[in-house]
């Protein structure tokens, strides 16, 4: 373990060495603007409310729509508040981010029902436990790691994603490429006493994902469904993009951050390459503004196609963090200066809320084939928004250290 921290100081060290501020972007300047936003929201909230977690405002609405804990992007707003709490001190937030982490701990003793569980709990639970060692949160994050273990198939290789979709699609074991995110919840539950196998079923994901869910130019399927006896797969499909040959702007994203995160679990360098090929194909298609229309391949590249800030937010948290892991400064560099150039356009007028919603970003995209939260403020947009700046802001302070050595 002493080595391996090591080797990534190493690399943090070398990204970090590389890379120079453009002198544009103030990040505390938008964590400030993160932290005015979330008075707001936390205004809004019925005070008695035990249920109501902000999830999404429509594109011509002001008002938030809310989720139940237990919904896929429930960890999302305490995850937020945790974030907040980070990096200000101030025990508004904590207390806050507990309140809403509370409503997340009975769900996980609930049997599993979906991939989710990930995102559910890091989010919320992981956070908080990072920041305050609550024994209550650790225990909650493996009791939802066991939980979400039983959806692994040893014939495939792979995590069933939606048990529902078995039947209502036909789809014997589907899974998403979202479910890469919930990896980490399997990885950090083997480092903090729960079982090994949950590091191996982790990791034999990761590689079978990396073997049939991705096109020859590694933009990835939205849904890669397999035979549930001999294992093997069947096809690539969509549930959420434009067809099932097109570039998912999200699911794309998915797979940039999915695979870095297994880097940092691993330090197994096929993970690493196959993050940069990944991000490249996605990063070479992306507009002027670097901010994806809400898939690649949609017909009319244009103003007449929803933006998703959504899928720039993750991507640029992810872009940051595989920066510090890449040896040679200029893709380091490379990275870095695109996962800083995402965020001063998500930090412009075009795609700050500002006075117009309680949100912190506009123009995402949910689930455009069913016109559901369309060039709408998402919850998981803002919680990702925040990482990124979040992580930005320790890359600089790393820097200003090792530059006063």
């Amino acid at each position: 373990m002493r080595s391996k921290t090591i080797f990534f100081l190493f690399f943090l060290m070398i990204g970090i060495a590389c890379t120079q501020p453009s002198g544009k972007f103030s990040v505390d300047a938008n964590i400030d603007y993160c932290k005015s936003q979330a008075l707001r929201t936390l205004a809004v909230i019925p005070s008695n409310s035990t249920k109501e977690i902000p999830n999404s405002i429509d594109e011509n609405d002001v008002n938030w729509h809310f989720t139940n804990p237990g919904a896929w992007t429930s960890g999302f707003w305490p995850g937020i508040l945790w974030y907040l709490y980070e990096n200000t001190k101030d025990n508004i937030w904590r207390t806050a981010a507990e309140n809403y982490t509370r409503m997340i701990l009975p769900v996980t003793n609930r049997k599993v029902s979906s991939h989710d569980m990930g995102f559910i709990t890091m989010c919320s639970l992981g956070n908080g436990y990072r920041l305050t060692g609550n024994v209550e949160y650790k225990e909650g994050l493996l009791r939802a790691a066991d939980s979400l273990s039983v959806l692994f198939n040893p014939k495939v290789g792979t995590f069933l994603s939606w048990p529902a979709m078995v039947k209502k699609e036909n789809w014997p074991h589907n899974t998403i490429i979202d479910n890469m995110m919930n990896l980490e919840l399997l990885f950090w539950a083997a480092r903090n006493g729960g079982s090994r196998h949950l590091y191996d079923i982790a990791c034999e994901h990761a590689d079978t994902t990396m073997k049939y869910h991705f096109r020859k130019d590694y933009s990835s399927y939205h849904v890669a469904v397999y035979d549930t006896l001999t294992g093997d797969f069947i096809k690539g499909v969509t549930h959420q993009g434009l067809s099932n040959e097109s570039m998912w702007a999200r699911g794309q994203a998915w797979a940039i951050y999915g695979y870095t995160m297994v880097y940092r679990e691993t330090g197994e360098t096929r993970f690493l390459d196959f993050a940069r090929k990944v991000a490249d194909i996605y990063l070479t298609r992306l507009p002027e503004d670097l901010v994806p229309y809400w898939d690649f391949d949609a017909p009319d590249l244009s103003s007449a196609e929803p933006k998703d800030a959504s899928a720039a937010a993750i991507t640029a948290s992810a872009l940051l963090e595989l920066s510090t892991y890449v040896a040679k400064p200029d893709s380091s560099r490379y990275y870095y200066d695109k996962a800083e150039k995402m965020l001063e356009i998500l930090s412009s007028s075009n795609y700050k809320a500002k006075d117009r919603k309680d949100a912190f970003l506009l123009h995402s995209v949910g689930h455009m084939p069913r016109g559901g939260e369309v060039d709408a403020s998402i919850i998981y947009a803002d919680y990702y928004y925040l990482e990124a700046l979040t992580r930005f802001k320790r890359l600089q302070e790393s820097r200003s250290v090792l530059a006063n050595l």
